[in-house]
């Protein structure tokens, strides 16, 4: 652990009290409301030395530490991507601090573009694997023998079973595929859309793949859920757009919650 992260850690811990926290969720577009949900302490990302700033509206750039659903959670109510700063590696503190609070894994959230047709907008997806469509990698400049990290099993299979036990038990609709991560912060084109259909994506997003690597990398579990808020180029008449997204993220957000809510309880 960094000094950095150790002074972030017991700065947290100074905040709201020393438990582990057992699980980190990281929110995507949209879905910041689900913090609120937390029992605890709120943290700005602004008083975390390091953290992220509120690049992003549709993003509640606060650290939430606290119970949901009777399990320690530390929720980060909001992201930095690689095309605010050209850093794929912007999450590796915050991922750092998570693993220093004591986590066993991460779930991370994010709004993404369907590619297929029996995926409309307000699903849900739980991510089985990925494609690294951007080509980019957070562990770029890393020193150490572990960068290689391998990545089979990167999205953890016990922690995907328990997510689709917990979506039946809701009786939920949580569809599985493979997550293209694009650079952005412009929208694919069709041509773009098409080629990661033949390479086998089933939804396209800007975020979750370096988060997943870099927690891979820190001996973090990792899994991940999509909520579908539009159509990906091409495949729709939907005007893609940011605003767009936010206003079509809280279809797929209820569900998810009642997913996310049923998994911890089986914790």
């Amino acid at each position: 652990m960094t000094d950095t992260c150790e002074t972030l850690v017991a700065q947290i811990h100074e905040r709201a009290g020393p438990a582990k926290v057992r699980f980190g969720l990281i929110l995507g577009s949209g879905l910041g409301h689900l913090a609120d949900r937390v029992s605890g302490v709120a943290i700005d990302y602004a008083d975390l030395p390091g953290f992220p700033h509120a690049g992003v509206s549709g993003h509640n750039p606060k650290l939430v530490i606290g119970d949901l659903e009777g399990v320690r959670v530390a929720v980060f109510g909001g992201r930095a991507h690689y095309y605010e700063s050209g850093r794929a590696d912007a999450m590796r503190l915050p991922l750092e601090v998570l693993k220093g609070l004591g986590a066993e894994a991460v779930i991370a959230t994010n709004a993404a573009g369907s590619l297929q047709h029996d995926m409309p907008t307000g699903s849900l997806m739980l991510l089985a694997d990925h494609i690294n469509f951007s080509g980019l990698n957070p562990l770029i400049g890393e020193r150490t023998d572990a960068r290689f990290v391998p990545m089979v099993d990167a999205y953890d299979p016990d922690l995907n079973a328990a997510l689709l036990d917990a979506a039946a038990e809701e009786n939920v609709t949580l569809d599985q595929g493979v997550y293209a991560w694009y650079s952005g912060p412009s929208f694919e084109t069709p041509a773009e859309i098409n080629a990661i259909r033949i390479l086998g994506a089933d939804a396209v997003g800007m975020s979750t793949v370096p988060e997943v690597i870099l927690a891979r990398f820190l001996g973090l579990k990792a899994a991940a859920i999509s909520t579908i808020t539009n159509m990906a180029a091409g495949m729709s008449d939907e005007r893609i757009s940011h605003e767009h997204t936010k206003e079509m993220a809280p279809i797929g957000a209820a569900k998810l919650e009642k997913v996310l809510r049923a998994f911890l309880r089986s914790r």
